[in-house]
């Protein structure tokens, strides 16, 4: 490729996807039992899933900064072209710290040509856009080309999420511990829903039918051509929904193709257990 792909963990791709698409992976760290890991690389999703599940509480830090430096350092010494879509700025300081290190690195190399773009999505939703880009990269589309492909798509992106229980948003301030805590007593699942990078709750609906039910209404109001694209859906050790949900897609929505993969160590442990949640293009 003559634009190199760069992407960080959070975008919930598969590490077979970056080792055979030829783009370059920057971990999330993921602590738990007094231990760090590398978010895709050292540790599971299914062990952070069981690990909450037993009451503990797993932690989560940026990208490291000397990753990025040497990364972006190498690259510029070889003169390598290249495009880092970031996890995003609203949920991560990954993004700030990137830009960071690229204008340290740029003091030695001022002619390094790499370009920060900050996703403003999370999980699959982010996925998307990288699978993207690392598919035009590959067809040796030019870098201004790829560059405003992420950008539209970056703009179009549309999630919808539900977790499994409110308590675990409340851990880590998304809600409030009393909205948390009536939410489990009355089966209430919340549906939220990410602006600008940021986390926003639609509305509560009770009881799983409901919501997913819901979930393609709302798809059917603000999506656009699902026959011409792919809806992702990302799930926390809850497959099967995501093919419930997967097979509600195809069948009302007539997709082209829905993607499944599994919600990684690093957003997993802020949203626990049970997560569900589809990405797609909007109406704009």
């Amino acid at each position: 490729m003559s634009v190199k792909i760069l992407a960080d963990s959070a975008c919930d791709l598969p590490l077979s996807f970056y080792e055979e698409n030829g783009v370059t992976l920057f971990p999330l760290k993921v602590q738990l039992n007094d231990t760090e890991y590398e978010d895709l690389v050292t540790i599971e999703p299914k062990d952070v899933y069981d690990a909450i599940r037993e009451g503990q509480v797993p932690k989560t830090s940026q990208v490291s900064p000397l990753h990025f430096e040497e990364t972006f350092m190498k690259m510029a010494e070889q003169n390598e072209d290249g495009i880092y879509v970031s996890f995003s700025s609203g949920l991560s300081g990954t993004y700030q710290t990137a830009v960071m290190i690229l204008e340290q690195v740029k003091e030695k190399y001022p002619d390094f040509k790499l370009s920060i773009i900050d996703s403003k999505a999370a999980s699959l939703g982010y996925g998307l856009i990288v699978k993207a880009a690392a598919a035009n990269a590959q067809s040796g589309a030019s870098k201004e080309d790829i560059q405003q492909d992420i950008e539209l798509r970056c703009r179009h992106l549309e999630s919808l999420f539900t977790v499994n229980d409110l308590e675990y948003l409340a851990k880590g301030g998304r809600v409030s511990k009393a909205s948390a805590f009536l939410g489990g007593l009355l089966n209430i699942k919340p549906l939220l829903t990410v602006e600008d990078g940021k986390l926003v709750p639609i509305e509560k609906l009770r009881g799983k039918k409901k919501l997913l039910r819901r979930i393609i209404e709302l798809m059917k109001e603000n999506g656009t051509s699902f026959e011409n694209q792919t809806v992702g859906i990302s799930h926390a050790d809850d497959e099967d929904t995501a093919l419930e949900m997967q097979k509600l897609i195809l069948e009302e929505l007539k997709a082209k193709e829905v993607y499944i993969t599994s919600i990684g160590s690093a957003i997993g442990s802020h949203t626990g257990p049970g997560t569900i949640a589809i990405f797609y293009q909007k109406q704009i």
